[in-house]
């Protein structure tokens, strides 16, 4: 992910939406997070999954027991701090 500031954002619009093209940008402000472009079909994608809801009776016995038996994979500890 690219960090820049909202002046450097101002200074060049274009070039940090094209690079939203292929990675989110975050654009801070007064050294804090404020904003991240990303594009549009990244944000189109986020909001179809946001309207997906699933219930228990949606799940199968034989899926539940594999959710129970799933382990986190080694490198998931690195979003740990999500939780927070």
């Amino acid at each position: 992910m690219v960090r820049i500031t909202a002046t450097e954002f101002q200074k060049n619009p274009g070039h940090y939406q094209d690079v939203a093209l292929q990675q989110p940008v975050t654009v801070t402000r007064n050294g804090r997070d404020r904003t991240v472009v990303i594009s549009a079909d990244e944000y189109h994608r986020l909001k179809r999954r946001d309207r997906e809801i699933l219930s228990l009776d949606d799940f199968t016995e034989a899926d539940l027991q594999a959710i129970r038996a799933t382990q986190p994979a080694a490198g998931s500890a690195a979003f740990d701090h999500e939780l927070k």
